[in-house]
């Protein structure tokens, strides 16, 4: 990509974060992706967002290029490694965009640092109240009232831990876009190339059922999500905050986009994109880039 280099720095936590960096104008924005992907999945914004905006975007610890040294218990560890990246390289104020499990990152780092986050931008984000996980039955459907509780319990998960785990220790392609052909790229496809170079970005992932955990938990609502107590810390985020969900998203609902909404009490708004699922970026770039540029001014 043209102006954009993979770049690494040492927190001082022990970790190594690598992340990619755009060359633009005063406006910087930070992306932070979600679970099974890395920096690389941001390869279109990059490519196609206006060159007034310099574009950051980090690998999370334990996928994509960064270490993983210290094994994370929740979505706040991700945080903090953010607040060690960005203090480090200097940036004061920026804007966040946070995909599906980026975008709990995002919340958590908005809450605890309100002064440094100028807008935040919430796409195809997992809710305020996390992202649950359910037992199944024998038909393999979720059982809504009974939710996983502890990691040993997630790992035995017949639905998506231990498939996908397999497939990690497999390296097995052929699976993994299989999944993603039925969850995240439902309306379009990312061209071959782009489509492996996406599938190489997954199989570097070594946190799996660390993140599983940390989202079936995270809840900083005022609701108790099933399994943990909100911490009401959604109140604290002061940043205008625009939530974006694809009506065809198949791994968020519109309901956990909706209660995003109704916990941030009126500050932020929601665009539903059309013709978009849980990729937009892959789906309707054209509307997504629209909504970001009107909101990011």
């Amino acid at each position: 990509m043209k102006n954009v280099k993979l770049k690494s720095i040492m927190l001082p936590n022990g970790e190594t974060i690598g992340y990619r960096e755009r060359e633009g104008g005063e406006k910087r924005i930070l992306f932070v992706h979600g679970n099974m992907v890395s920096s690389r999945h941001w390869d279109i914004m990059f490519e196609q967002m206006d060159e007034t905006y310099k574009l950051y975007a980090i690998d999370l610890r334990g996928q994509g290029t960064s270490s993983y040294n210290h094994p994370i218990e929740s979505l706040k560890d991700f945080s903090d490694d953010l607040k060690y990246f960005v203090d480090m390289l200097g940036l004061k104020t920026f804007s966040l965009v946070g995909w599906s499990m980026g975008g709990g990152v995002c919340m958590q780092f908005a809450a605890d640092y309100p002064e440094q986050v100028e807008k935040l931008v919430l796409l195809a984000s997992v809710s305020t109240r996390g992202y649950p996980f359910y037992k199944v039955d024998e038909q393999g459907q979720p059982i809504l009232a009974e939710r996983l509780r502890t990691k040993e319990e997630i790992a035995l998960d017949p639905l998506r831990s231990i498939p996908i785990t397999d497939a990690y220790r497999r390296k097995d392609k052929h699976f993994l876009r299989q999944l993603f052909n039925a969850t995240m790229y439902t309306s379009n496809q990312p061209s071959p190339e782009r489509y492996e170079a996406y599938l190489d970005e997954v199989l570097r992932q070594r946190n799996l059922l660390d993140v599983y955990h940390a989202l079936n938990h995270f809840n900083i609502s005022h609701f108790n999500n099933g399994i943990t107590k909100g911490t009401g810390e959604v109140d604290r985020i002061a940043a205008p905050t625009l939530v974006i969900w694809g009506e065809h998203d198949r791994v968020v609902t519109k309901g956990m986009a909706k209660e995003i909404v109704d916990d941030f009490g009126g500050k932020a708004k929601l665009v539903i994109l059309p013709e978009a699922g849980h990729s937009p970026f892959t789906d309707h770039v054209g509307a997504l880039l629209k909504e970001l540029h009107s909101f990011l001014v």
